[in-house]
């Protein structure tokens, strides 16, 4: 799924995602004094203006063109708060130690060889900080063989937790029922989250 696929996906409609910041993102960052936050993946940048109005500095982070100018046009009143960045995360690690908080939701992540990509994501996080992952729960994908997709091929929050070491102090790694109804045409009923904070 390389940018020309995702700038497809976007022109295809002129919304593809509701425009309201992921409950996990919500639930798990409102006790969060604002800082430097890492938005992997912002799409259609719900999460990032979610985050931005509430005082954070955000890098957002998408491979699609398409969908960053479409985010940036909606960001009108955090000007200043925000920088937007097209890269390609699998390629080009963020700046070590940055950020305050990554958040990466239901960004597709696909396992890889040592860990490169993930690991890039999580040196990303500045001491102190939190790692906020959030994807569909295992239970719910199924392999579509005729697109490719194995849900095995992609990391659920147990492989990151078994990855973070003493360094990190995990507060959730769990599966809980989806506060909000499921994107269109799938039926996904559970997220499964890992929360973790990086030791000072």
């Amino acid at each position: 799924m390389d940018a020309r696929h995702w700038d497809e996906m976007y022109r295809s409609r002129d919304q593809i995602f509701s425009g309201n910041p992921n409950d996990v993102l919500v639930t798990e960052t409102d006790d969060l004094p604002p800082g430097q936050a890492l938005d992997v993946g912002c799409g259609e940048g719900a999460d990032t203006l979610w985050l931005a109005r509430r005082g954070w500095q955000v890098t957002a982070v998408d491979i699609s063109e398409v969908a960053l100018r479409r985010a940036s046009a909606a960001a009108i009143d955090v000007k200043g708060r925000v920088a937007w960045a097209r890269a390609d995360l699998t390629t080009t690690p963020p700046p070590a130690g940055a950020f305050d908080l990554v958040s990466i939701q239901y960004f597709p992540l696909l396992r890889g060889p040592g860990h490169a990509t993930l690991r890039g994501l999580l040196d990303a996080v500045a001491p102190g900080g939190t790692l906020l992952f959030a994807t569909h729960a295992l239970a719910d994908l199924a392999p579509r063989p005729e697109e490719g997709f194995d849900p095995a091929d992609y990391y659920q929050p147990d492989d990151i937790a078994q990855l973070l070491g003493p360094a990190w102090n995990i507060l959730i790694n769990e599966t809980r029922p989806r506060a909000a109804p499921p994107p269109a045409g799938t039926h996904h009923t559970h997220d499964a989250v890992l929360r973790a904070l990086r030791l000072p």
